[in-house]
This record gives structure tokens, sequence and C-alpha cells, in this order.
């Protein structure tokens, strides 16, 4: 470890799937944090394209890494150790950000630790809260991941206890964008369209809410039948020949994920013994969906953390984050024949 401080310099390296990310860390002290996005040459396909976000990694990589060192004004050869996400992702995006880690790595002679992309999301909340208190129900929602996870430790024992069994949130927020004819990505735009609507307009259903569903699917989501619902209701006005109130569809919609998402993140909590939830992914940068998970944690008595709406997106520093807590728990570092995957279960947080 680097002799100037009793904290661990980690570099975090993520490519998962749009976003190419470089992080820097030092312990729980966010140092930089560069982005280069692709969403601007998905748009025209109204979705992520692999191909293509894997050639944006190859040529992003290199500059925003560099960026990155000088934001926070270090030398690579002071880092502790690199991390990067081993998965899941696209495949072809994550080779690229594992090639570009075990090539440093090698170079540098430093440690490599190939996370989880999915853990990284409740890692990062340590660099704007400090570490956290356990046991915590953590809610990742975003494009590709809508899960609840129970965080018993953050290096060693994170379970999966619910997760969506159809369409993400966010996804769900991308199809319905594209029924009421906005542009991708559907998440900001909905919300924004949202503040303008009434979210009581129109009564869309609540996915696995009902009681023969929360015997089996308590914690678990569903929003293939929401995007449904809206697809119907939008269709039956456009035959009707009435125009569609686009801001109170895109209100009631978001009223109806987000009325899911919270209440059963605050049920995982309570019914898990749970002080402290924890809200990451794209999609908790939604504005109703913070409003109303921190109203139903103030009234069950629970402490909700919620990182800043940069740091839940796809991120560098998430995995920079993450590779520290491992450093700290003493875990030795990956080896350099690991391999991408795009299916690595949250429950595996190092590879």
């Amino acid at each position: 470890m680097n002799a100037s401080s009793a904290e661990p310099l980690v570099l975090g390296i993520e490519s998962s799937c749009d976003e190419t990310g470089v992080g820097i860390v030092r312990g729980n002290r966010l140092l930089a944090n560069e982005v280069a996005s692709s969403v601007d040459l998905h748009v025209r396909f109204g979705g992520v394209v692999p191909e293509v976000a894997s050639r944006a990694h190859l040529e992003a990589m290199v500059p925003t890494l560099r960026r990155a060192l000088a934001a926070a004004d270090v030398d690579l050869a002071q880092l502790d150790g690199i991390a990067v996400t081993a998965g899941p992702g696209l495949m072809g995006a994550l080779v690229v950000g594992l090639a570009s880690a075990k090539t440093l790595a090698a170079y540098l002679n430093k440690p490599l630790y190939g996370v989880n992309h999915l853990a990284g999301h409740v890692a990062v909340d340590l660099l704007d809260h400090g570490d956290l208190p356990t046991p915590c129900v953590a809610l990742l929602v975003s494009g590709g991941h809508t899960s609840l996870l129970l965080v018993n430790d953050m290096a060693t024992d994170i379970v999966e206890i619910g997760s969506t069994i159809d369409d993400a949130a966010g996804e769900a927020y991308d199809k319905v964008a594209r029924l009421l004819g906005l542009p991708y990505p559907g998440g900001p735009v909905i919300d924004k369209a949202a503040a303008e609507g009434n979210p009581k307009a129109i009564r869309f259903p609540r996915g696995l809410t009902a009681r023969h569903d929360l015997d089996k699917h308590r914690f678990d989501f569903s929003f293939s039948g929401l995007k449904t619902s809206v697809s119907r209701w939008v269709e039956t006005e456009e035959r009707a020949g009435r125009p569609v109130p686009v801001a109170d569809v895109a209100a009631s919609f978001q009223e109806a994920v987000c009325d899911v998402l919270s209440a059963k993140t605050v049920d995982a909590a309570l019914h898990h013994g749970a002080q402290h939830i924890l809200i990451g992914g794209g999609v908790a940068a939604n504005s109703r969906l913070r409003a109303l998970l921190e109203e139903r944690a103030v009234a069950a008595g629970l402490e909700l953390r919620r990182p800043r709406p940069g740091l839940c997106t796809d991120n560098g520093a998430m995995m920079a984050a993450l590779g520290t807590q491992v450093i700290k728990a003493g875990l030795r570092p990956s080896s350099f024949d690991i391999s991408a995957n795009s299916g690595l279960p949250v429950s595996t947080i190092l590879v």
C-alpha cells in the first residue's frame, strides 16, 4: 500500500454498457470520476448496440484515463490497485475494460481486482456518506437491472433477495418513451414530462403486488404488464381520435413504477431487520423515486442513503470504491486469466 497514506489509492475502470468510466479513489474520498458516454451513438437505434458500444470503449479508454489522472493529480506508479468491472454487462464492452485493466496492472506490477458491477453501485455511496451500516437493503434500478440486495458486508456478503422477472425498470422507461414519441434514453425525458402531468390521471397496474403474487414474488418486480397497459391505453386514445396527454401518461406510468419500487424496498428492509436502505443505478437519479422512497423510509423509521445523481449512472468511481473495500478486507487479488462474465451474479463480488 502507498506509504504516504493508510488508505489505499485505487483506480477503477467501468465499461459494462455505454459509458467508459475511469475513477480514482483514496479510501472513501473521490479524487476523480471521468466518464465518456456513447449514448448519442445509440439514439437512432432506440437502444444500446453492443458492437457500437465496444468500439466506443476502445476509442475512449485512453483519453478518459488521462483525464482522470490529471483530475486526481496522481501518477500511475502511486496506485495501490486497479479495480475493473468483470461483469455483469455486455460481453464485448466488458472485454475492453478488462483488457485495459490487465494491461495496466501487468505493466505497473500492480494488483488487479475483477469486481462486480452491481456491487459497485452499492459501494459508490460510501464516497458520499462514508462506511455503510449493515445489514442494509439496497435497491439497484437501471436500464439492465432491477434488484433488491441484502448487504451484510460490502466486500464479502451480498445476497440478492429480489429481482425483475421480465423488463428492468429502465428498460420499461425506454419502451414507454418510444410509445409516447419521446427520445432515447427514456428515463430523463419521462421524468421531465411527468413533472407537468397528473400522476393520478390514469391508474396503471402495479406488477406483482396482488395477494397471490406476494407469496412467491414478495420482493420481485415485473414491468412488462405495465408497459403493455400503457401501450393499450395510448392505442385506445389514438383510435378514438383523441390527443394523447403525454405528461399525464408519463406521470401516471412513473407513479406506478416508483410506487412498487419504493414499497417493496421498505418492506424488504423491515422484513430483514435493516435500519438503512440504499438506492443505486441510473434510475436512482429519478426525482419521483428519490422523493417517494424518502417519504416512505421516514414513515417506517428507516434511513435512506442516496448517492448524488452523478454517481448513480455507470462510472469508474464506483468500481474504485468497491476495489477499496476489497483491498481493506484483505482479499486476494484476481489472477490475470480471469474472463469477463456477462451474467456474473451479485453474490460474486470479486472474481
